[in-house]
């Protein structure tokens, strides 16, 4: 089983954090951005038609996209490739670009769940981070959604902001939980080179959070969501059962992965497995497509050594951490045989229990520097 990953790297304006490839559509760029999907897909489905379990529309802004244009997509998608009866169906979404009418459109044409750019539920927050609606209106964008029958929803949420005390972070976390999301994405601020966040800290105008604050935060989000029966499935993630994202869990399980638009990224697991890329050039790939070439380009290809490494690097970040005998049955030796000198150097900070090694929410904190000694 495999997932198909469709980006869309469209922004109505770049989020003040944000160094990620996004553009603001420019002529019918948006309009007619479905159709260069399709032809990818096509190209796609002459090399390799594998069943697809989940698709996810990620960006940028992917619900800058017509529900039309996502029915069209998902239609080809059924014609080009057999695709699972419970396959999940994601779209991540600004809740500024959200309505009841499109949010009608979306679940007619198929997409059964909805990843929330919510990000924060203070208004000054929200300005501060560049965002183009308020914590109001993403209150009622997820009471819409839900009451039109979207039953798996998702939303990111952002701590660790300049100045940012644990009792305003708790104030934030009071007003998630009111709503009940199945799924709670964290992401600690990170300043990104060239962002206009970086431009206020480098200017002394903001004050970049330490690194204890960070922690604090951190822990304080494990403590206070599983306390509420969400299980910490990986360093970023929360999930009610039965509700974690079958999609990136089929990144860190190195599934194979389709994907089409430009900056999107594909995964193939033949041999040791392949990675590509289609390039941050949107002239590029209408130009490939039109001349009915594959955009994709060839990222990265493994051997034996370097999949050992990236299994224990994805499958670390997960609570389900890394089997050993699986991974003996792939590489042919177990994962304390492999890497002798990182499993002494770790010691004490990597757990092992019902043969999986996996690391505590406490490591995941430091998940750079340990991992680093497999490296």
């Amino acid at each position: 089983m495999a997932g198909l990953y469709l980006h869309v790297p469209f922004c109505q304006q770049k989020c003040h954090y944000c160094d990620f490839f996004s553009a603001p559509p420019l002529g019918d760029q948006l309009t007619s951005w479905h159709q260069l999907l399709e032809r990818n897909l096509h190209l796609i489905a002459q090399e390799y038609r594998p069943l697809l379990e989940t698709v996810f529309f990620g960006g940028g802004t992917p619900s800058l996209l017509t529900p039309s244009q996502i029915a069209t997509i998902l239609s080809s998608c059924q014609k080009l490739f057999p695709v699972s009866s419970g396959a999940e169906i994601s779209l991540e979404a600004n809740p500024g670009t959200l309505t009841v009418t499109n949010l009608k459109g979306y679940l007619s044409a198929g997409i059964n769940r909805l990843s929330i750019g919510v990000q924060s539920f203070d208004d000054e927050t929200l300005d501060l981070l560049g965002r183009r609606h308020n914590a109001a209106e993403a209150r009622q964008i997820f009471i819409q959604a839900r009451s039109l029958g979207f039953t798996n929803i998702s939303l990111d949420l952002i701590f660790a902001l300049p100045g940012q005390s644990l009792a305003a972070l708790d104030r934030e976390l009071e007003q998630l939980l009111e709503l009940s999301p199945e799924h709670v994405g964290i992401y600690g601020l990170s300043i990104e080179p060239g962002t206009h966040l970086a431009k206020l800290i480098n200017k002394g105008q903001l004050r970049e959070t330490t690194d204890e604050a960070y922690a604090e935060a951190y822990l304080h989000l494990h403590r206070r969501l599983t306390a509420e029966g969400y299980d910490h499935y990986e360093i970023s993630n929360f999930a009610r059962p039965g509700y974690r994202c079958r999609h990136n869990q089929g990144y860190w399980q190195r599934k194979p992965c389709l994907a089409a638009g430009a900056g999107a990224h594909g995964f193939n697991p033949t041999g040791y497995g392949q990675r590509n890329a289609i390039p941050n050039d949107l002239l590029r790939y209408q130009q490939k497509l039109d001349a009915g070439e594959n955009p994709a380009e060839l990222l990265e290809e493994f051997d034996q050594q370097l999949a050992m490494v990236e299994t224990l690097y994805l499958g670390l970040r997960t609570s389900d951490g890394v089997d050993r005998t699986d991974f003996a049955q792939k590489f042919g030796s177990f994962p304390e045989v492999a890497f002798p000198a990182a499993f002494h150097s770790l010691g004490s900070k990597l757990h092992l229990e019902k043969n999986r090694y996996f690391f505590n929410p406490e490591e995941w904190l430091l998940y750079d520097h340990l991992i680093s000694h497999f490296l």
